[in-house]
């Protein structure tokens, strides 16, 4: 009996909640489109004051560029459009050195790859002694030693040190067969054994060890690379899908070598040490007190590589619109005078890589007010006082100046926008 009473008044219960339940829905007001919330906006925020890994986060200013998400109907019928509201990147350069990467421990990982095979083949030496060879062939080749590109001068060290080497050895051996010191030794057996360390260099061992040191170079580049140059590449390719992508430097570093890093990124590589006229010429200009040192072949080069591969991409394409405004090219570098000032002669707009502390760049530290010359360093004292007022001179050609490279995409979409 218990059972059933229970039963009853379950049932009875339920029926009212149901009843209950349908009344409300009926005599509720139908929902219009003014009672849903309106989508989430996802909006950058201000990041911690610090990081732990001690980077800052960037400017205000960075921050309101970055565009927030959003649901409306709007926005998705009206896409922004880089081709129709903004210019269009058509070529964006680099320089490697100290802009992708810190080059003062790269040359530190280099060198000590250097002395090590050079112990290989019997040479003891420090790594410091091939950039003292390095500056000593550039002084006595007088004029001549600044138009020597890095390769000349780093190959005639290491045939140098290993000269040296030899030189010593041989007369360790004479003074000892003579029976005597070898500072007693007379100069015609002195002379007698420095020509025959001259013949002993072997040329296919010097191009051996340049060889390994070149490779280092690139390897340590890639483990060196700054921590946000790979996405900031990446969404500048997303961003601009048909920009052409090069690297201009002064050096041997080629990102086309780099191929767990930077290789998929980019198209071409441009370096000083490809057009030994161009670069000869330049050098003697900057050596020149009355000269106007001319960077504009480089990059004429530059623009010149990247024209060809854009127009074979555009042939390769369906899609062929030769009403398309002209394409923007961007230089980005952390040299004012050879990145800025150079660039912008051939019409490039500029970003200047002027990077925090935490980024280890060396360009800005070798002039006042801080004159801190890196060890690796070679350039003459004259040189470098050339340079500070060619820096000085391009300090108006910057269009953009970042300290992070995370603002990187950005700042190439503000300059596109003023286009």
């Amino acid at each position: 009996m218990k059972t059933l009473l229970a039963t009853a008044l379950f049932g009875t219960l339920s029926n009212r909640h149901i009843a209950e339940a349908f009344s409300l829905q009926m005599n509720a007001k139908p929902i219009g489109s003014s009672d849903i919330p309106p989508p989430f906006r996802a909006v950058a925020s201000q990041p911690p004051s610090t990081s732990l890994l001690g980077f800052q986060p960037p400017p205000k200013s960075v921050l309101s560029l970055r565009l927030a998400s959003t649901a409306t109907d709007e926005l998705q019928t009206s896409p922004i459009s880089s081709e129709t509201e903004q210019g269009t990147l058509g070529l964006l350069t680099f320089d490697l050195d100290d802009s992708l990467y810190p080059i003062d421990p790269v040359l530190n990982d280099a060198n000590n790859v250097f002395v090590r095979k050079m112990a290989e083949y019997g040479y003891s030496i420090n790594p410091q002694d091939i950039v003292e060879a390095g500056k000593r062939i550039r002084e006595s080749a007088g004029q001549n030693g600044v138009t020597m590109s890095h390769t000349e001068v780093r190959l005639e060290a290491i045939r140098s040190e290993m000269e040296r080497n030899m030189l010593l050895k041989k007369l360790a051996e004479c003074a000892e067969d003579w029976a005597t010191e070898v500072k007693d030794l007379t100069a015609p057996l002195k002379a007698s054994a420095k020509k025959w360390a001259k013949g002993a260099v072997s040329e296919s061992v010097v191009e051996s060890i340049y060889s390994a040191w070149e490779r280092e170079r690139h390897h340590s580049a890639e483990r060196h690379l700054y921590p946000e140059i790979i996405t900031a590449l990446q969404k500048i390719r997303e961003e601009h899908p048909d920009v052409v992508i090069g690297a201009v430097t002064d050096g041997k570093a080629n990102p086309m070598l780099m191929v767990f890093s930077l290789a998929p990124y980019f198209d071409f590589c441009m370096s000083w040490e490809d057009d030994a006229a161009g670069r000869t010429e330049f050098y003697k200009e900057l050596a020149n007190v009355d000269g106007n040192a001319d960077l504009q072949w480089i990059y004429k080069a530059a623009v010149e590589k990247g024209k060809e591969i854009a127009d074979t991409k555009k042939e390769l394409k369906k899609d062929i619109n030769d009403d398309e405004s002209p394409p923007v090219w961007i230089h980005v570098g952390d040299d004012l005078a050879y990145d800025v000032g150079g660039s912008a002669s051939c019409g490039a707009k500029t970003i200047l890589l002027d990077l925090d502390e935490e980024y280890n760049q060396t360009a800005k530290l070798r002039f006042p007010p801080y004159n801190k010359i890196p060890a690796w360093n070679t350039a003459s004292n004259d040189e470098i006082a050339h340079r500070k007022a060619m820096n000085d001179e391009a300090e108006s050609m910057v269009d953009k100046r970042v300290s992070r490279l995370s603002m990187l995409p950005d700042a190439i979409n503000e300059i596109l926008s003023n286009e």
